[in-house]
């Protein structure tokens, strides 16, 4: 290999910044579990209820002449559709009753709940039309999700990350120790939740894509846990008589190259994806981006620091391998 992205023998010490990745991690899980308590999440369309609407972008039908159209402020960003041509993509949820007309004022609640989607679409439609010019066929794409639905989409993707730490629990404790398993999925949460803080204090878009972004940073996360647990279990059996602490340092130092390496072109194509692939993909893209970094963190001082604390008993005669991770560095 004719460069070296870093050093062949490094001997940080991880562990000895364990009590200050602690205070850190708890004041960061606070401040996430306060600002969602307090501000809550900013629910996309997907959760929250509403309507999407996509036009294909001209000269004249542009993000701004729609925005200046619109009969009430609605989210209006420009991208690309699947078939490669600009759109521009509305988003916005029922109006305000007193929009409505006066019919909708006599319905009773459970049925002013049915048709307030319904009615802001007509009223939104034909106010493009008549302002725009426009005709139905330039209406590309016309999707609502009412209450009911949306309410069972959020409690799926809740469902979803929650099944998702479970069997990553499950898995960790037989493929290494309880220890272990304890480590990772504390490691997870914490990443999760964490996450879930910034989305609210930035209060960007939550939907189903973000819940994806989710999983696959639980995902990401997993597998550079995995990698530093199997390098801890191989070095706890070649050094019996080392301390854990050494132990946990010495396979951290030894993982470090791959870690930075695998987040660090992770992250090329991710901000590329962040700065280049426009407002709709900005949400996810960020998700991303934000849970490498988290989750490469809690790695190191989360799971590690765990399995440190609760020791570890691996001396007994290890099962046949075949999961291909020995030996990563």
């Amino acid at each position: 290999m004719l460069l070296r992205y870093w050093p062949e023998d490094t001997k940080l010490n991880f562990m000895g910044l364990r009590l200050g990745g602690a205070i850190l991690s708890v004041l960061l899980i606070t401040a996430s579990i306060f600002l969602l308590s307090t501000r809550g999440l900013n629910l996309g369309v997907d959760f929250a209820g509403g309507t999407v609407m996509e036009l294909q972008q001209t000269e004249t039908l542009s993000v701004e002449s729609i925005r200046a159209a619109m009969p009430f402020p609605a989210e209006v960003n420009s991208a690309v559709g699947t078939d490669a041509r600009s759109i521009v993509v509305v988003k916005f949820g029922a109006a305000d009753p007193s929009l409505l007309g006066e019919e909708f004022a006599t319905l009773a609640p459970e049925l002013q709940a049915e048709r307030a989607q319904q009615l802001t679409n007509e009223i939104v439609a034909s106010t493009l039309k008549e302002k725009l010019g426009l005709a139905d066929e330039d209406f590309l794409r016309d999707d609502s999700v009412g209450p009911k639905v949306s309410g069972e989409l959020f409690r799926s993707g809740i469902m979803a990350l929650v099944s998702a730490l479970v069997l990553m629990l499950a898995y960790i404790w037989l493929r290494f120790e309880w220890q272990f398993s304890v480590g990772a999925v504390a490691a997870l949460a914490h990443d999760v939740i964490i996450t879930l803080g910034v989305f609210s204090l930035l209060q960007l878009e939550f939907n189903l894509t973000t819940i994806a972004a989710l999983l696959t940073i639980i995902g990401y996360s997993m597998n550079d846990t995995v990698v530093v647990f199997d390098r801890v279990r191989e070095e706890r059996r070649k050094y019996k008589k080392m301390a854990d602490r050494q132990v946990i340092n010495q396979s951290l130092n030894l993982t470090l190259s791959r870690t930075l390496l695998t987040s660090g072109t992770t992250l090329l194509a991710l901000f590329a994806i962040f700065f280049l692939g426009g407002p709709v993909l900005r949400g996810m893209s960020f998700a991303l981006i934000w849970g490498i970094g988290i989750g490469t963190y809690s790695s190191i001082f989360i799971a590690s620091s765990i399995v440190l604390s609760l020791g570890m008993d691996l001396n007994k005669k290890p099962a046949e391998d075949v999961t291909g991770f020995q030996g990563v560095r």
